[in-house]
């Protein structure tokens, strides 16, 4: 599975390699009365901090069971999970608890909201719980984010007195109680209309714009076009779903075994990936940070000519072709570059499985193609 390890774990459970969230093989089986059954089947997971991220994927392919190990509800059968550089697989209840208060905000489908309690105990509870804050500023705090979510003139009414969104707002409130990095979210909107749906939606896009990393199961596929990054799940596995853009007329099934085929490459500042002329290995697609894309100018000297970024990808044009690699590419000079790379033999596999895909690899080649013959040419004529 396409998983990057740029550090050693450390003797105190902490790690070192830059992610905020980190899952490495992690399986989850349960034992069932027709025998044990895999919810998740060493699935490798890494998501940067401030990203919005949806988890999607048929029923019973395993969304919840994911969240449940970034958050700790559940326990990996094996594999590690390490949640902002904590090892929390190896932590026990209480710990985990306490750590999970500070850390992690859970937001559920039907809210969970303590219902003799009003809407802004709901909120104090987990500061209560952490010993976050004095009495005076836990009321204070509690209610600046009612009125972050826009609810504060229901702070003191009973949540059976309020609609089901501003439930759920005040479900948000209470995750971000004590300024946790990350929230979690399984199906936050699945028991909302379509309008109150997407005002809770934006709320969130409002959050990771504040610096919050938001991890959201959703079936809705309109909502999970418009996050940062999709993770697809399939029985199990995680579809890498930058693959899936590359290869979008690939079954699951194949998609899943391509993942399996991906290598993880990492690049210092500077280096060179390819070079011009050179025969092409695989095709390679950014998982972070970025390329430089350098032609030969006027002098000789060779000048950029583009930057790609992540989710973009480079190498098909040679593939496909047959020839030389069109352009030299370079790792971003400021941070270097982490690519995910699907060899030569693999990608003419796939291509070859599928028509349509072959088809629009080769459109979108020509006219990379184009881009590049008329990017030389403005450099040619000054």
């Amino acid at each position: 599975m396409l998983g990057i390890s740029l550090g050693k774990n450390g003797k105190n459970g902490t790690h070192h390699n830059g992610y905020l969230i980190e899952l490495s093989q992690v399986v989850k089986q349960y034992q069932t009365a027709a025998g044990p059954f895999s919810a998740l089947k060493g699935v490798d997971l890494r998501v940067d901090t401030g990203e919005f991220v949806a988890v999607v994927g048929k029923s019973g392919s395993g969304k919840s069971t994911l969240i449940n190990m970034i958050t700790g509800i559940d326990r990996p059968t094996s594999g590690e999970v390490f949640v902002a550089d904590t090892a929390i697989h190896t932590m026990g209840e209480n710990r985990l608890a306490a750590w999970r208060g500070r850390n992690v905000g859970v937001i559920f489908q039907f809210f969970q909201l303590l219902p003799s309690l009003t809407v802004i105990e709901n909120v104090i509870l987990p500061m209560d719980f952490c010993h976050m804050y004095s009495s005076r500023e836990r009321v204070d705090r509690a209610m600046e984010l009612l009125e972050q979510v826009e609810i504060p003139e229901q702070a003191h009414k009973l949540p059976s007195a309020l609609s089901g969104g501003q439930q759920q707002r005040a479900a948000i409130a209470r995750a971000l109680a004590n300024d946790p990095p990350i929230l979690v979210a399984d199906e936050p909107t699945g028991n909302l209309d379509t309008k109150t749906a997407d005002s809770v939606f934006r709320l969130f896009e409002r959050l990771v714009d504040q610096g919050k990393t938001i991890l959201m199961v959703t079936h809705d596929q309109d909502l999970a076009r418009r996050v940062t990054r999709t993770v697809i799940l399939s029985d199990g596995e995680v579809i890498e779903d930058r693959l899936a853009k590359v290869f979008p007329a690939l079954t699951p099934a194949q998609l899943v075994r391509a993942t399996h085929s991906l290598a993880p490459e990492r690049y210092e500042p500077g280096a060179i990936i390819l070079r011009e002329g050179e025969a092409p290995d695989a095709l390679h697609i950014i998982t972070r940070g970025q390329v430089d894309v350098l032609v030969p100018g006027t002098d000789g000297v060779q000048v950029v000519a583009a930057r790609m970024t992540q989710g973009q990808y480079f190498g098909e044009i040679e593939l496909l072709s047959g020839g030389g690699n069109v352009a030299t590419i370079r790792a971003g000079l400021e941070s270097g570059v982490e690519l995910a790379a699907l060899d030569r033999e693999a990608f003419e596999n796939l291509v070859a499985e599928s028509g349509p895909t072959r088809e629009e690899l080769s459109r979108l080649a020509r006219a990379r193609m184009a881009e590049n013959t008329a990017s030389r040419r403005r450099r040619a004529n000054g």
